[in-house]
């Protein structure tokens, strides 16, 4: 109101805005919901009730290690050589761990992974990921277009916030897949950027569909400006690997439209089956001069997937194509505000793009370790794929990649119902009742995104493989019961 009692309060006589707070209320409103997908919480307090489980299985989140995977050893003797350089002195340490080591400390100021690095990261680090991404794809990579980063997740933030600008109409637009990983809407909840959603297509195993695409542009250009599309590949939460024919059409989709690609790789070696990953960056040369010199390109990875599953340290890196200079001026400035990433993440980065080389002693156990683990994802992707299609009202595509399922389930309309009485989305209350009498923790499809009348769940398929059948069987019975407690 105008006039009231308000205006007494010290907010009112500062000159401070009310308007503007309010905006931005709503903004972390928004954000709060953007997030709250991870709300269930895995941990109870009985006060004295028994359950009929003995544990709670975090089936939510992608975190290996927290599931029981097993570190790289290579990995962690050369982290623990940096972290304490006194053991460079025992013998119990191959000698090139060692030597990665002491390149490592060499880098560092005062020959500390305790000291700030340059802002863009160090040096050397940089050049190593760029020689990682020339083998990777067959084409040059410049270091200068390297940032290393606090996770993928931090460099995604960064390169959002570059991008997004206007006001209104003008306001910028980013399309973003549906189901999509959370951390996208939140960030454009946070920047108060318009989020443009595009469906993946469920039927076809979730695939990328142009029309789709060109369907959410159009739609969006009559209330912002769409500048940014951002691909998840091998997808989150859905599994998919996208094809190389598919990319060719997204990356000519983006030309024609005049949009920013940001290609979100963090599940790259995450491929099983007879599917192969594409990186963006290869295909967009691959295509020639038209596209590989004019179409902007953001692709990013991390030490927090893949068989290394190193989510702690905290490691990532962005490598930029085509920004113009003085945008790549803003980006280098943007992140020295944040001084510098975690130097031990950037240590660990450094050992995932330049690992044990076939002349060096490490080499057979690192490449036994990371065999290992990547079949045996590849053997669980295939176990709950069989497992779900087994079980009548759940629709499981085959999880081509990355370390989740997204099931469709069926819901009875007495279900739907009496979730919507509780004031809970039909799939959260699905998930919550599966917490309570199987202790087993998923999230609900809703906190992805879903196509309106569809229902699904987020598994991690990182659990043992023992424990996996047992919550593959646990979630099984559990969906009968619940389907016919709610059929009769």
């Amino acid at each position: 109101p105008a006039t009231g009692p308000w205006q007494e309060s010290s907010v009112y006589r500062s000159g401070i805005n009310l308007n503007e707070i309010y905006v931005l209320l709503t903004m972390i409103n928004n954000c709060i919901i953007s997030v709250c997908y991870n709300v269930i919480v895995s941990v109870f307090i009985f006060q004295g009730a028994k359950k009929p489980f003995n544990e709670v299985i975090r089936a939510n989140i992608g975190d290996a290690q927290a599931m029981g995977q097993k570190p790289i050893t290579f990995f962690r003797q050369v982290m623990a050589l940096c972290s304490y350089p006194e053991l460079l002195e025992d013998d119990k340490f191959p000698d090139d761990a060692k030597q990665r080591a002491r390149r490592i400390l060499k880098a560092c100021g005062g020959s500390s992974i305790g000291a700030y690095s340059a802002s863009q990261g160090i040096e050397c680090i940089r050049q190593d990921v760029s020689r990682y991404i020339e083998k990777r794809d067959g084409f040059a990579s410049n270091p200068d277009n390297i940032y290393l980063s606090t996770g993928a997740s931090d460099a995604i933030v960064t390169i959002l916030k570059l991008l997004v600008a206007g006001e209104g109409s003008n306001r910028t637009g980013v399309l973003i897949s549906i189901p999509q990983y959370p951390l996208y809407s939140a960030t454009l909840a946070d920047l108060g950027a318009v989020q443009v959603n595009y469906y993946l297509n469920e039927d076809s195993c979730w695939s990328l569909d142009i029309p789709e695409l060109k369907r959410a542009v159009t739609e969006a250009r009559q209330h912002c400006n769409p500048r940014v599309l951002c691909i998840i590949n091998p997808g989150n939460p859905t599994g998919q690997v996208q094809s190389k024919e598919c990319i060719k059409n997204v990356i000519r989709f983006a030309k024609e439209e005049r949009l920013f690609l940001m290609a979100d790789e963090v599940y790259q070696d995450n491929v099983y089956r007879d599917n192969e990953f594409h990186s963006f960056k290869k295909v967009l040369f691959e295509m020639g001069s038209e596209f590989s010199s004019t179409v902007e390109l953001a692709s990013f990875h991390s030490t927090s997937k893949c068989y290394m599953g190193e989510c702690g340290f905290r490691g990532g890196y962005v490598e930029v194509i085509n920004l113009d200079p003085g945008v790549k001026a803003q980006l280098t400035k943007l992140v020295s505000v944040r001084l510098c990433a975690p130097v031990p993440g950037q240590a660990l980065l450094d050992l995932v793009v330049n690992p044990p080389q076939p002349d060096e002693p490490s080499h057979a156990t690192f490449m036994k370790e990371r065999t290992t683990v990547l079949a045996n994802l590849a053997e669980k992707a295939k176990l709950t794929e069989e497992i779900f299609n087994t079980v009548p009202g759940i629709k499981c595509n085959p999880v081509q990649g990355a370390m989740y399922t997204f099931p469709q389930i069926k819901l009875p309309q007495k279900a739907i119902n009496k979730a919507k009485e509780a004031g809970q989305e039909p799939d959260m209350y699905y998930c919550m009742r599966l917490l309570e009498e199987e202790g087993i923790c998923l999230v609900p499809g809703s906190g992805f995104g879903q196509r309106k009348g569809t229902f699904h769940f987020r598994m991690t398929i990182l659990p043992p493989t023992e424990k996996l059948k047992i919550v593959l069987k646990k979630i099984s019975d559990f969906h009968v019961r619940f389907t016919k407690e709610f059929s009769e």
